[in-house]
């Protein structure tokens, strides 16, 4: 079909968003995640603890996480919330994948991060059904991940640590570009210098316990949105909710 002026549109029709979430250990993200609307896990690793939540079998191989988005797309069910976790135990398996159709013993075989670039394809046929979900079955989309410190080599700066989805660079960098919201959870803390004598002071942090939520980039993490959000939440879905925008009234 021919492309004109005709076909331009202007549309404020919001939708079910896709979330990636990464933070340190136990922080809360499963938690966060099991507080969305009728919630299903599809669970790569055995984090769910204690939460009583409806999750599919571990997945072992891609193939059981295609297979359960593909039920998810096609079954009739009352699920309003897909729950990826986490995606860096997924990371194995989409490598496992790449080298079983391409006859590799490993996702190193091929040489010069020919592997890790392969790897993309499974990868994007994964978020391609993410996105099926979303547009077809209006569910919203979690991701979790773990995180990591890793420098950054500033080309204005010194280089400096920073924390960012654990994840090979090239998948991070195509499921940041992919989801609507990059959320950085971690516990709030504060830096107090003490004296210690002999003209020295020694930096600690102190923390309460609040465990909040980062929804903007910042030198220290890796977080984004498109909505417009506060820079810092509370850790919890509902606060999360109620600081997104809402869909306009016909």
């Amino acid at each position: 079909m021919a492309i004109s002026l005709a076909s331009l549109q202007m549309s404020s029709t919001l939708r079910p968003p896709r979330i990636l979430m990464h933070g340190v250990h136990g922080v809360g993200k499963t938690t966060f995640a099991a507080g969305a609307d009728a919630p299903v896990v599809i669970m790569t690793e055995d984090g769910l603890g204690m939460l009583k939540v409806p999750h599919f079998p571990l997945a072992t191989s891609y193939a059981d996480v295609v297979d359960a988005l593909d039920a998810l797309l096609n079954e009739e069910h009352a699920y309003s919330t897909v729950v990826i976790d986490s995606v860096d135990w997924l990371e194995p398996l989409v490598w496992a994948e790449t080298c079983r159709r391409n006859g590799w013993a490993s996702i190193e075989a091929p040489g010069f991060g020919k592997g890790y670039a392969e790897a993309l394809t499974v990868w994007r046929e994964y978020l391609d059904r993410l996105n099926n979900l979303r547009d077809r079955r209006g569910m919203a989309v979690v991701q979790i991940a773990h995180t990591d410190i890793k420098r950054f080599d500033s080309p204005e700066h010194e280089p400096y640590d920073r924390y960012v989805i654990k994840l090979q660079a090239r998948a991070a960098a195509l499921l940041q570009e992919h989801c609507d919201v990059v959320l950085f959870a971690n516990y709030r803390m504060s830096i107090t210098k003490a004296d210690v004598g002999f003209n020295k002071k020694v930096a600690r942090a102190l923390g309460s316990g609040e465990r909040v939520l980062h929804t903007a980039e910042r030198p220290a993490f890796l977080a984004k949105n498109r909505y417009g959000l506060p820079d810092t939440l509370p850790l919890d879905w509902k606060a999360f909710v109620a600081a997104m925008p809402q869909p306009e009234q016909p």
